[in-house]
């Protein structure tokens, strides 16, 4: 096992152990203060995950195939000369946009696709589990599925990671082909120092366990891996504190717990490095110009608000929503206010295409 891989495997093993301790710390908060319901998914709307466009694959140089899906517009849609690319986040796929994807369908060319290693797509290895490759990948993307025409850019955390590292590798694109981007529960940088919600001293001292956990081997994960599929009360409640802010329908955390165990535990120890080492401040002036939303759920304990007040500092004139309650999932737990600053943001980059 490779040394980057063996740090993959610690930041994982360090992510669940901070999870367990949260949990702790939340159960009581989540059972009184926040409780799960059974119910219908907000608005009674058409079942999570069923939404499909027509398919299309992307090969990446390194023979990785990337799984995308286009929604086309309708010929008389508002925004028919637009395409809107999403970019899912962390241990996630293409689907957390179901409310965004069910909203806009028909008024703008949708693109949707599975960031490598996530969802229908193919696995790469370790080693292109990388910030730059993951950039390189929505580029590819682009030149393949949107060669031509204005484009939108909605990255959920990791994917608003990867728009912005983007930025940071290809800025000619932005202001010419890029006319408007959404960042939301995202981050420019010092993930290191979030704390998950734990007191300081907890998640500090996770953090100090991490020489030993590198020293933990495949046959760890593996017994991770059979033990994370088993459904249990306690993984639901953790989902629902890291994912949710407000009350929810259970089965909206269910959905989002089954696009997490999806994801293979290698492959969340592959990106962990990614994320924790994250670093495109410099990149924010390149969307200067660019019309931008920063939205972020005002209780987001993995990407926390402070963060996208950041964002909005160095990119002069972006737009900054926090929601009140909102969590990391905000998409999935607020869809008609994000989907109403989604539009606003649609309206004010055709507008200034038609000056």
């Amino acid at each position: 096992m490779n040394p980057a891989h063996r740090a993959g495997l610690a930041g994982a093993a360090l992510v669940a152990a901070a999870v367990g301790a949260a949990a702790g710390l939340a159960a009581e908060r989540v059972v009184v203060g926040r409780p799960l319901r059974r119910g219908e998914t907000p608005g009674g709307r058409l079942g999570l995950g069923q939404l499909r466009g027509t398919p299309q694959v992307v090969r990446l140089e390194d023979g990785v195939e990337l799984h995308v899906e286009v929604d086309e517009a309708h010929a008389s849609a508002p925004w028919r000369d637009l395409t809107v690319v999403f970019v899912h986040g962390f241990a996630l796929n293409q689907d957390c946009f179901h409310y965004q994807r069910l909203a806009l369908r028909g008024t703008a060319r949708l693109v949707l696709y599975d960031q490598r290693s996530h969802g229908r797509s193919g696995r790469g290895s370790a080693e292109s589990s990388t910030m730059e490759q993951i950039a390189e990948d929505l580029k590819m993307v682009l030149d393949s599925v949107v060669p031509t025409g204005p484009v939108v850019l909605v990255g959920h955390s990791m994917g608003g990671m990867t728009i912005l590292e983007l930025a940071s590798r290809a800025p000619e694109l932005f202001g010419d082909r890029v006319e408007g981007v959404a960042l939301i529960s995202t981050s420019a940088g010092e993930m290191s120092d979030v704390t998950w919600g734990l007191p300081g001293f907890a998640a500090r001292s996770l953090r100090l366990l991490a020489p030993s956990v590198m020293q933990l081997g495949r046959r760890t994960t593996q017994l991770l891996e059979r033990g994370r599929q088993i459904s249990s009360d306690l993984a639901v409640m953790v989902t629902k504190v890291y994912a949710f802010a407000g009350e929810v329908p259970v089965e909206l955390v269910d959905f989002s717990l089954e696009m997490i165990n999806a994801t293979p535990l290698d492959v969340l120890a592959d990106f962990y490095p990614a994320l924790s080492d994250h670093d495109a401040f410099e990149a924010l002036d390149v969307l200067n110009g660019t019309e931008t939303l920063v939205l972020v759920g005002a209780q987001d304990l993995l990407t926390p608000a402070a963060h996208s007040h950041l964002l909005v500092h160095g990119i002069p004139g972006a737009e900054l929503e926090v929601l009140d309650p909102g969590g990391h999932l905000v998409m999935l737990e607020r869809p008609d206010d994000v989907n109403s600053h989604l539009i606003d943001l649609l309206d004010r980059v055709a507008r200034g295409l038609d000056e």
